[in-house]
């Protein structure tokens, strides 16, 4: 696993495009949202900011990059090459997806470290852990689930805007209205319990015990993405 997981960084820092998706772009507007926090903050809330800037780094340094790179491994014959190895199924994936997740780990943890240190420190840093874990991890399942409907690297940049510029739109919508009004709908769609609990992590003044009970969609939505990944991935390109 280690192995391919090198393998796979270095061929990340290789393509350009991949390079864009992955650290520039999710870096860049995060570091506009951490400059124009207190624009930001006024218009939703800081814990606003960190849900948004987490979603960003998510969808596009985690979620389209791992999409990406899964459909072009497939396309060129790799993820079947590596299949006749003794590497299992799940260490393949968990190889090819490593380096992917830790640099997304570490942008967030580095955006939100700066966000602390000009507006203030979030609330419940355990809670805030366990809101990035839950983040990540349903945008991984979802990356499975989609790459098995993406034909191509090309093909990728299609097939991912829907839950791209989605999980996006649903952590603005939550963080500048809250949930005050249509509390379940906003809970039960992709990305919205977790932008809560960013929010209740960061601002605080919720109970602890009612702030994991948020996990309960996020993760209903990975068993979900893992269900789908389990029928729609494919190791070898149609014929």
């Amino acid at each position: 696993m280690l192995s391919i997981a090198a393998s796979e960084l270095i061929q990340i820092f290789r393509n350009r495009l991949v390079l864009i998706t992955s650290l520039i772009i999710p870096v860049v507007v995060s570091a506009f949202f951490v400059r124009q926090h207190e624009t930001y903050a006024a218009l939703g809330s800081l814990g606003y900011i960190a849900a948004i800037v987490m979603f960003t780094i998510a969808a596009f340094g985690l979620y389209a990059t791992a999409v990406t790179t899964l459909a072009s491994r497939r396309q060129n014959l790799f993820l079947k090459r590596l299949r006749s190895t003794a590497a299992s199924d799940t260490g393949i994936l968990a190889g090819l997806l490593l380096p992917a997740t830790v640099l997304a780990l570490i942008q967030v943890t580095a955006i939100l470290t700066a966000l602390a240190i000009v507006a203030g420190k979030p609330a419940n840093i355990a809670l805030l852990v366990v809101a990035t874990i839950a983040t990540l991890a349903m945008m991984i399942g979802l990356a499975l689930a989609t790459a098995g409907l993406t034909n191509s690297p090309e093909h990728a940049q299609v097939t991912t805007l829907p839950v791209t510029l989605g999980v996006i739109a649903v952590s603005s919508w939550i963080g500048i209205t809250g949930t005050e009004d249509l509390t379940w709908l906003k809970r039960l769609l992709p990305g919205g319990a977790a932008t809560e609990l960013t929010m209740n992590a960061w601002n605080g003044g919720v109970a602890v015990t009612e702030s994991l009970a948020l996990l309960a969609p996020t993760l209903a939505w990975v068993a979900i993405a893992v269900t789908l990944a389990t029928r729609l991935f494919r190791w070898e390109p149609r014929r």
